[in-house]
């Protein structure tokens, strides 16, 4: 690729766009910024791709590093923190099978899980919300994600230990929000 092949290029493309977007998704929950991330990512490797190093770490960890920074000044510049309820229906609507003995209400109570963990997960804090995005939804490995945030990895496991403590405690108190207003409705009906 660095010699100019466009064929190794589209192979590389092929091969990482995919993770790349899934990383710049779930760091900022908006599919425009994904793609707009994805493609800014390759221009770069395009324009500067001499200065990976691969001494330093793998091609994804390049990649992703690149994504993360692009995602970060986006989200610093614009502010820009978006639902993805429009994607999830999307997705959802786009066939993910259910289990035969799933009914209506076992498949709306699943949606809703996950919607829920997606709003908690992009509600913490960036250092946090990188962490979890890398080692729990990317399934990067600890040194994989250090290469990349360009920090130790104990520093990884400590903010993944903190940023689970903090969903748990998003996702616990989504849940007690949740009862009050089942059981207010109930009430009322």
């Amino acid at each position: 690729m660095m010699a100019g092949d466009e064929a190794a290029l589209t192979t590389l493309f092929r091969r990482r766009a995919g993770d790349v977007y899934r990383f710049a998704l779930q760091m900022c929950g908006s599919r425009a910024l994904a793609d707009d991330v994805t493609q800014e990512v390759f221009i770069v490797l395009i324009r500067e791709g001499h200065t990976f190093d691969a001494a330093r770490g793998s091609v994804s960890a390049f990649l992703i590093g690149i994504a993360r920074n692009h995602v970060l000044r986006r989200l610093r510049r614009e502010r820009f923190y978006v639902s993805m309820e429009e994607g999830s229906e999307r997705q959802n609507n786009a066939g993910e099978p259910g289990s035969a003995a799933a009914g209506p209400l076992d498949d709306l109570a699943r949606r809703e899980t996950i919607e829920s963990v997606r709003r908690s997960v992009l509600a913490l804090p960036e250092r946090y919300r990188e962490v979890v995005v890398l080692c729990d939804l990317e399934e990067v490995s600890y040194l994989e994600a250090a290469e990349i945030l360009g920090c130790a990895v104990g520093t990884v496991r400590s903010r993944l230990h903190r940023a689970r403590a903090l969903l748990i405690e998003k996702l616990r108190a989504a849940e007690e929000t949740e009862a009050v207003e089942v059981k207010s409705a109930r009430c009322f009906a």
